[in-house]
């Protein structure tokens, strides 16, 4: 069997966005990676006005199913380290407290907090972000923990926020 990693060409869109322009194929921790590349693109996307931003998030993870699904139907394996688009979606969806409340979206310690927040839930998958990704499939299963693990993480976000005195 082909190494699915050597199915991948970053010259074909869908591999492109699903692999977060390269970043998922990183050797070492890939998600972590994902979510790293994510910053610079969030950064541009907090800049627009908040239901602007939300219909970006929304459309991000719209259109992951269909990636994620294509790149994991190219490569054979369903949910392949490299594919992180979700953890785009993921820390863009826990990141959207910033312009729901009209935070600086340089501000450090939200962007860092957000950051670890999203990874513990991505990685640890409290219920029910590991019993989706048990039991839901293709592109909607790679999506769906990863949408759930965001909404946690901005949530858990918020109350770190609100209990440090920085909301």
């Amino acid at each position: 069997m082909a190494n699915p990693l050597s199915l991948i060409s970053l010259k074909n869109p869908w591999h492109f966005l699903a692999t977060g322009f390269g970043s998922g194929l990183s050797p070492i921790v890939p998600g972590t990676m994902g979510t790293l590349a994510s910053i610079p693109l969030y950064l541009l996307l907090v800049q627009l006005p908040l239901p602007a931003y939300i219909i970006a998030v929304l459309l991000a993870c719209v259109i992951g199913v269909k990636i994620c699904q294509v790149t994991s139907d190219d490569m054979g394996v369903h949910d392949h380290g490299s594919i992180v688009w979700d953890e785009f979606a993921g820390f863009w969806i826990t990141m959207a407290i910033v312009p729901l409340f009209q935070l600086s979206p340089t501000d450090w310690k939200w962007l860092l907090t957000g950051f670890i927040l999203f990874r513990f839930f991505d990685m640890v998958k409290p219920w029910p972000i590991g019993w989706l990704d048990k039991r839901v499939h293709g592109g909607l299963g790679i999506m769906i923990d990863d949408i759930v693990a965001g909404v946690m993480a901005g949530v858990a976000l918020y109350l770190v926020g609100k209990y440090a005195g920085w909301l």
